[in-house]
């Protein structure tokens, strides 16, 4: 069975929302053979990384950037999975009051340098979601879990 793991940093009811929204899509009853497991950023591991086929990331944007704790996630897990998750599928979501510029900035930099394959187009919102946004991450979680479908 393959694994799609969940990362996030979920501080606020918007990114709630939000995150909510991508595990209803992932875990559809449509997606078939696919374990979905959750992890906050400052819980993930390298061996929760290194034992999942693909990946989902959220974050708020906070002062321009991700969040500190999706930054201490991908600082701990670089190196010992940068060899071994190459080519592996990836999708994220991003929530910003106002601007998601540099959070989007960080995740691609960071995301290319470990290989991953972005999977999915990302979601970004900023303000408060509204039913297309909480429909786009629903999309999200549906359309990175259907690829690891066999």
């Amino acid at each position: 069975m393959a694994t799609l793991l969940i990362v996030h940093h979920t501080p606020s009811p918007n990114c709630q929302a939000l995150f909510e929204a991508v595990v209803s899509g992932a875990t559809a009853p449509e997606i078939e053979g696919v374990r979905v497991e959750r992890r906050a950023a400052l819980a993930a591991t390298a061996s929760d990384v290194l034992a999942a086929d693909a990946y989902l990331l959220g974050t708020p944007a906070n002062l321009g950037y991700m969040s500190g704790a999706l930054k201490h996630f991908f600082d701990q897990v670089y190196y010992p999975c940068l060899d071994t998750t190459r080519g592996r599928p990836f999708g994220y979501y991003v929530h910003g009051g106002n601007d998601v510029t540099g959070a989007v900035r960080g995740i691609e930099t960071i995301t290319t340098g470990l290989g991953w394959r972005r999977a999915a187009e990302p979601v970004t919102v900023t303000g408060e979601p509204d039913k297309a946004d909480v429909a786009a991450c629903w999309e999200l979680g549906a359309t990175v879990a259907a690829g690891l479908m066999d």
